[in-house]
């Protein structure tokens, strides 16, 4: 070795033992401990094998079949469908919204009667052809091309309902109480949908959590496709209504029904002023890509409980005014979160909640996003690979109650506060339904690779893990004169750590000396 690199590598530990004064006040101070979990007291620091840790690349999907060609050729039209105007009443697909807790009330009062819906069965029907075989009091065309809608639509079990191009825009009407309902297939192919405010002559915006606006949901068995189209001004906060929701039945009714889970695509498309983007219940194989989410309330991409096989990519999020661009949560399992930018959403970018595992979040671009880049709350085994976190306001990475996290290659750089920060947390005092989402105050991390670099308070701090592997990891240009400094477990072992890992090029296992099973008995 030169006497030049023997310099460099002394000049670069030397600036990476140095503390920066946050650093240490965050490793000194106290940190709470989960209940029945005491804090490991002695870890040892040790040289662990590379070779484990050295893993290809993940395998992405191949997205090339996703396309608006492929959609078309999935539209049977041979077969011409139904249309009538009926009561609401009675009809399945709608018990949701009609059914008890006098639910009815809201489209008694906005239709002055017993509510009606407009009805497509057995068979296609393209929109253009729906708007001449309903009465123009609930569909009627207001200028060339453009529709408004003063009833909600429902697309039957057997049916097929195509809305295309030769609709510039379809209108649902907030005061006559529409949205679309979607039992069978729909296509919505190179148009415009808007929950539309006719006293305004405007969009239907966003004024009240729990005021009514126009919606779309797909339920158990159906498949939809929505393809270059601008949805916007959609949904509120009750139970299926949020925007673009694509939901298997309700446990009760899925069990009476028995049909398999919804899916379908979004390609190409922009959703605005949304309660919720998107959301998912018990969907399977839903493809989100190459999609805008811009300025939505909630929540940009929603996927919930016990959702699989997703894949998530290509999107930009943005804008989000009340929670995170995008977020999985409740055994949301063996998905994709790739190649999307999420930024400047008003908590974290990316999120995977109450334990989804066994996902690829990977080629991620977020930044901006005012608390952190990626969280992780109580899901293990997920791989977060190559993602760029930047000018996030809190942590780069955070990691809560989630084992076998593995961090590869990612480029943590400017965040407010740490580049990966991982910790325990007892939560068993909030309001969280324990049976119902499960925890373990366990944290594990292997961080391989990739770039930990002007975080405000440094580049790791990890609380009470149960092991941290560390192998490659650079950290370079601290924000702070003073240097560079660990916190938390590693800060206490940070002179052996960066010896092990930053001059002898090894990777570093970080163990307590006391398991954690036995500290917890």
């Amino acid at each position: 070795m030169s006497l030049q690199t023997n310099t460099l590598h002394r000049l670069l530990a030397g600036s990476l033992l140095l503390a920066s004064s946050i650093a240490l006040a965050n490793s000194q101070a106290p940190v709470p401990v989960a209940k029945e979990l005491q804090q490991a007291k002695t870890y040892t620091v040790s040289s662990a094998p590379i070779e484990p840790l050295q893993i290809p690349a993940p395998t992405l999907p191949d997205l090339t079949g996703y396309t608006a060609e492929a959609v078309q050729k999935k539209i049977q039209r041979a077969h011409k469908g139904k249309v009538s105007v009926r009561r609401m009443l009675q009809e399945t697909a709608l018990k949701e919204f009609i059914g008890g807790d006098n639910k009815m009330a809201e489209w008694v009062a906005r239709q002055h009667g017993i509510p009606q819906a407009i009805f497509i069965d057995d068979g296609h029907v393209n929109f253009t052809e729906l708007s001449k075989r309903v009465p123009k009091q609930y569909l009627s065309e207001t200028s060339p091309g453009v529709y408004l809608a003063r009833l909600p639509i429902v697309v039957g079990e057997k049916g097929v309902l195509e809305i295309d191009g030769k609709v510039k825009e379809l209108r649902l009407s907030q005061e006559g109480g529409s949205f679309i309902v979607n039992d069978g297939k729909l296509f919505v192919t190179d148009t415009q949908v808007t929950g539309w405010r006719e006293k305004d002559n405007g969009p239907a915006t966003f004024r009240s959590p729990k005021e009514f606006r126009p919606f779309l949901l797909s339920w158990g068995g159906t498949e939809t496709y929505i393809v270059n189209t601008k949805m916007a001004s959609f949904g509120y906060a009750k139970s299926k209504s949020y925007g673009v929701s694509i939901s298997q039945y309700t446990p009760n009714m899925a069990k009476q029904m028995n049909r398999p889970e919804p899916t379908g695509w979004i390609i190409g498309s922009e959703f605005s002023d949304m309660w919720y983007g998107f959301y998912c219940y018990e969907t399977s194989d839903f493809v989100v890509k190459d999609s805008i989410y811009r300025d939505n309330i909630v929540y940009g991409i929603d996927p919930h409980d016990r959702s699989h096989r997703l894949i998530i990519a290509g999107n930009t999020v943005h804008g989000t005014k009340k929670k995170h661009g995008i977020i999985v949560s409740r055994e949301v399992n063996d998905s994709w979160i790739i190649n999307n930018k999420s930024y400047d959403n008003k908590l974290s970018g990316v999120v995977i909640d109450r334990n989804s595992v066994n996902n690829l979040i990977a080629y991620n671009e977020i930044y901006r996003n005012h608390t952190d880049g990626i969280t992780l709350y109580e899901s293990g085994d997920n791989l977060i690979w190559g993602n760029k976190l930047i000018s996030n306001r809190r942590h780069g990475i955070r990691v809560r109650n989630s084992v076998n996290i593995r961090l590869y290659e990612n480029v943590a750089m400017a965040n407010g506060l740490v580049g990966v920060y991982g910790h325990i947390k007892d939560l068993s005092d909030t309001d969280r339904d324990i049976a119902l989402d499960p925890f373990d105050t366990k944290v594990s991390l292997i961080v391989v690779g990739g770039e930990l670099a002007a975080n405000g308070s440094g580049p790791l701090s990890i609380d009470s893990p149960l092991s941290v592997e560390l192998y490659r990891v650079s950290m370079l240009a601290p924000s702070k004169a003073s240097g560079i400094s660990f916190s938390g477990v590693l800060g206490e072992r940070q002179d052996e750590i960066l010896d092990l890992m930053v001059r002898q090029q090894k990777a570093v296992l970080i163990d307590p000396v006391e398991r954690q099973t036995e500290m917890a008995e």
